[in-house]
């Protein structure tokens, strides 16, 4: 049985994973039987015959200084870097999990570098993301860097020419000024450019119209999930290349198609703030039938960014298994994981199917309550 919970960003979705305590329900081969594998990922994500989400986010322990580990997965089980609502989520997860209250921060590493999140009184998450990557081999591109100092230039594109500019957060992104962005086939040109050769690991993109230096109005492809609701890191991308173009200042209101996000370009830091709304939509637990049968466990594809390990490391380094057991097991006699796994096994084999649908069912109850129960300073979800 898997527990999670369902969290929005401006109308971007996933599916929360609690997996702290040790265990990657994501990982390799050998690992137990809750295995998301990229067909379960997939089954889960799909709006009609699963729960239905823009993709799945595990918090996971650290693996170097963070408090926490992120992993994320989207709708067609592919693995990004980083995503800037789904971290907001995340916060919010973590927040109404341990009770946390105005004012938390939290160290998160992602496949993007450590993020850090913060939850504000108003209940909203703002989130330093970073500096953003301008050089054309960070974001990656084969677009050269132009006059305004980001990687740009004209791309042919279904029989359009398109002026672009290229910018990284973790993640690629292509930003397209346009005169009027509702007008744009996204569908078409969203798709085209996924996959533009200009971009070997694919990219995200965001057509964007300016209203003003301050007020700017975007769409959004995600990459491996198509058109959504909103793209957090799309929008820092979005800001940094519009300001660039000269098309608006540092800090920006941007609206997306399920709400507005502010964008801030701190010049002394050059680190990118986003501030935006996180909600939690319900609690709940996978069906035997839905999660499937006895499928065959595969590690979750690799990011372009972390290719798979090809020889086992030293006895004394850390193993992450989702990448370097993807053929099996490389250190079956001392197994980093093979405790965790045991425990799973253990609780498994000794409880019935209704024992574990009663635990989590209780589980769930507890964090219904205790969200209900917060103090009226602190906003709930």
């Amino acid at each position: 049985m898997l527990q999670f919970s369902k969290y929005q960003g401006l109308g971007n979705d996933f599916l929360m994973v609690d997996g702290r305590a040790g265990i990657d329900p994501a990982a390799g081969p050998g690992d137990d039987s809750l295995g998301l594998t990229p067909e379960r990922i997939r089954r889960l994500c799909d709006r009609r015959f699963g729960v239905g989400a823009d993709g799945v986010i595990l918090a996971l322990p650290p693996r170097q200084d963070g408090e926490l580990r992120m992993r994320i997965f989207n709708a067609d089980g592919s693995e990004p870097e980083m995503c800037g609502n789904g971290i907001r989520c995340l916060a919010r997860f973590l927040a109404d999990s341990d009770g946390d209250l105005a004012g938390r921060r939290w160290a998160i590493e992602t496949l993007a570098g450590r993020i850090v999140p913060e939850l504000q009184a108003d209940g909203t998450v703002r989130v330093d993301m970073g500096a953003p990557f301008l050089d054309p081999e960070t974001v990656p591109t084969t677009l050269a860097t132009g006059d305004a100092g980001i990687p740009q230039g004209v791309l042919e594109v279904e029989g359009r020419t398109l002026a672009v500019g290229a910018a990284g957060m973790g993640n690629p992104h292509v930003v397209v000024p346009v005169e009027d962005v509702a007008a744009v086939d996204l569908e078409r040109l969203g798709a085209a450019l996924e996959v533009h050769p200009a971009f070997p690991a694919r990219t995200n993109v965001h057509f964007v119209q300016a209203l003003s230096p301050s007020h700017l109005v975007m769409r959004v492809w995600e990459r491996g999930a198509g058109p959504t609701l909103a793209c957090g890191t799309g929008a820092c991308a979005t800001l940094v290349v519009c300001h660039r173009l000269g098309l608006a200042e540092r800090r920006a209101r941007l609206d997306l198609p399920g709400g507005p996000l502010q964008i801030d370009w701190d010049e002394t830091s050059g680190h990118i703030f986003m501030t935006g709304p996180a909600e939690s939509v319900f609690d709940a637990v996978i069906t035997p039938e839905l999660w499937g049968g006895d499928d065959t466990v595969q590690a979750s594809a690799p990011s372009a960014a972390r290719p798979a390990a090809a020889t086992a490391p030293a006895s004394d380094q850390a193993i992450d298994c989702a990448t370097a057991c993807v053929n099996g097991c490389i250190r079956p006699e001392a197994c980093s994981s093979a405790e965790a796994r045991a425990r799973v096994e253990a609780l498994l084999s000794s409880s019935s199917l209704d024992d574990l649908v009663a635990l989590a069912t209780n589980s769930l109850e507890a964090r219904t309550r205790a969200r209900a129960q917060r103090p009226p300073g602190d906003p709930a979800p």
